[in-house]
């Protein structure tokens, strides 16, 4: 597949970002090695549908703000009265940051969605290659996608985050970062999953080369360990900070780029009030201040 002179110039400044960091490399891990890792004050939320009490919109908003969250995000296939969502923001003052579209290819829809509900951003699933699905062509349809609603996701004030997934696609931290700048849209960017990575990477390594062009974070653990015992999706059944992702470094490196005060997202399994509070507790130690 070719690409234009600009798509070149892409790859090289996401590969010189790339450089960059190798060459600051020695003296990130002598900080992280010291623990000298400066806190973070991240914004934190989880995903609507992990609040499993039988509650109002407005009570589990409550719930919410009573348990440290200040934000949280609604999937495209979650059934709830948008007008209720907006009072419970109203009077709670938490936020839905984001509109979790992994499902629908209808962006604009999403846009809308996203619009209505006070959100900034929508989180899109760029496509999946498999046998029936050749790499290059969902590459470039993927990209078609994005560009045609970019201009009216402008336009809303809100951005369209690629997220990465399993879905044997943008492999590399580089090549996410060449697909987004190519987009050439100040409204496309990454949401990066941490816990994603793990199974084939480092996400401080991701965390670096992606650099500003991560929007948001999706906050979830994965074990090495359980993956080789007992199959691959296993490797997520392990709680927050007891798994193979490195906080230490996972923090150094968002201090390094700047996402001091962004939105990190629990996306694990949920429950009642109890295992919530836990969920906030987990990530608090991991992300904001392990002091």
């Amino acid at each position: 597949m070719r690409y234009p002179p600009s798509s070149r110039r892409s790859f090289f400044q996401a590969t010189a970002s790339f450089g960059v960091a190798a060459a600051t490399g020695s003296l990130v891990r002598a900080a992280v090695d010291s623990d000298a890792v400066q806190p973070l004050r991240l914004k934190k939320g989880v995903k609507f549908h992990m609040i499993r009490e039988p509650l109002s919109v407005l009570d589990k908003f409550k719930l919410l703000k009573d348990l440290g969250f200040q934000g949280t995000e609604i999937h495209v296939t979650t059934k709830v009265d948008v007008t209720e969502v907006v009072r419970a923001v109203e009077q709670t003052g938490v936020v839905v940051h984001g509109f979790l579209n992994s499902t629908r290819p209808d962006l604009k829809y999403a846009v809308d969605q996203a619009k209505a509900l006070g959100a900034t951003s929508v989180l899109v699933v760029a496509g999946r290659v498999d046998r029936d699905h050749p790499y290059d062509v969902v590459y470039r349809e993927q990209q078609a996608r994005l560009r045609k609603a970019l201009p009216y996701a402008e336009k809303q004030g809100i951005r369209l985050l690629v997220e990465n997934v399993w879905n044997n696609f943008l492999l590399s931290p580089l090549e996410m970062a060449r697909f987004i700048d190519e987009l050439e849209s100040p409204a496309a960017g990454a949401y990066f999953d941490v816990g994603n990575v793990v199974r084939l990477g480092w996400p401080q390594h991701w965390i670096r080369i992606l650099g500003k062009r991560i929007g948001k974070l999706d906050i979830k653990e994965y074990s090495r360990k359980l993956q080789r015992e007992q199959g691959l999706f296993r490797g997520f059944q392990v709680e927050l900070g007891e798994g193979d992702c490195d906080w230490p470094a996972v923090r150094q490196a968002l201090h390094d780029i700047g996402y001091t005060d962004g939105w990190a997202t629990a996306e694990v399994p949920g429950g009642d009030r109890k295992r919530l509070a836990d969920i906030s507790r987990r990530m608090d130690r991991i992300l904001n201040d392990p002091a």
